[in-house]
């Protein structure tokens, strides 16, 4: 049996903006949360979250998706968001987030599939359109990347890994991690955020700012250090890092085959993003013969800052 924490209702009462009714795929001994919305029939958006985020991060985008058509689905990850947490750090591996969700695909037999992805949404979701293209309509790809031995990692990259390890400023007990969104859309500067987490005494904060705080902690809030090792094992993941725990095999061979798919493609990118940088987002949409739309002053979570001008610009570009 898995030794795992399982996030109590009362966490996630009354989120701003997200009423969306939780359901759940079971996967061996664990229960996956996933967001399903609209008519059953409807071609899907599959909506993928990365790090430390979860299926919150898509509540700009699920009511015009809905709008539009579509039936909206968007899984959290083992050890986020409503999902159940493993307590063994070594229990994470990209290869198994990889797996559960090809079984949460096929449970719901998904098809005519919409892949939004970002950050780590990218290497486990386009795993699954290398493995299972006849499921998929079309990619939209947002700030990540597939690794390839000729991939070149920013110093956003590197730097990013060097804060979880050794004397690394998240390398502590019950790190705030809810206050990276914040940051990264310019809700809350570093001498709110840093502050918080090195005392680990949340901040004071008010409106909109507070709501996502609520939300982004949610996962963890008041359940101890080991709630947290599935946010630590991502960053540790990277194949800069670790690449056989990153799958990043896998990631190259999944990279290959999605070149050579033909599978029409969109990229919209936050170019102000210091970790997948512009000039790569560019440069793997020329490889694909994909549109590329920049967002000048989107960052990392672009979904944060910009989510309904990325569905507006996906319906344009799909007609």
């Amino acid at each position: 049996m898995t030794d795992f924490i399982r996030t109590p209702d009362e966490n996630f009462a009354d989120l701003a903006g997200f009423p969306y009714e939780p359901r759940y795929h079971a996967w061996q001994d664990l229960r996956i949360h996933y967001v399903d919305e609209g008519p059953r029939d409807a071609p899907v958006a599959l909506l993928l979250h990365g790090m430390p985020t979860w299926s919150y991060l898509y509540r700009d985008m699920i009511p015009p998706l809905l709008e539009a058509g579509f039936r909206c689905v968007a899984p959290d990850h083992a050890g986020f968001g409503r999902s159940d947490k493993p307590r063994d750090i070594h229990w994470y591996t990209i290869a198994r987030h990889t797996e559960i969700l090809s079984s949460v695909i096929r449970a719901l037999d998904l098809q005519d599939v919409t892949l939004f992805c970002q950050d780590w949404g990218g290497p486990t979701g386009l795993a699954q359109a290398a493995m299972m293209p006849e499921r998929f309509e079309r990619l939209v790809i947002m700030n990540t990347w597939l690794h390839h031995p000729e991939y070149e990692y920013s110093e956003g990259i590197k730097n990013w890994i060097k804060m979880w390890i050794d004397d690394g400023v998240f390398v502590r007990e019950c790190p705030d991690v809810g206050l990276i969104p914040l940051l990264s859309r310019g809700a809350i500067g570093p001498d709110v955020m840093m502050p918080a987490v090195v005392s680990g005494t949340p901040p004071e904060l008010s409106g909109r700012e507070a709501d996502d705080y609520y939300a982004y902690s949610a996962p963890y809030r008041g359940l101890g250090d080991d709630a947290l090792n599935s946010f630590r094992r991502f960053p540790l993941s990277i194949p800069y890092h670790d690449p056989d725990n990153g799958n990043g095999a896998a990631q190259t061979l999944h990279y290959r085959t999605l070149l050579a798919s033909g599978l029409p493609t969109n990229f919209i990118w936050g170019c102000a993003d210091g970790v997948f940088v512009e000039a790569w987002g560019r440069q793997w949409a020329e490889q694909m013969n994909a549109s590329f739309d920049p967002i000048p002053e989107a960052s990392h979570f672009l979904q944060e800052s910009h989510g309904e001008q990325i569905v507006e610009t996906f319906l344009k570009r799909r007609g």
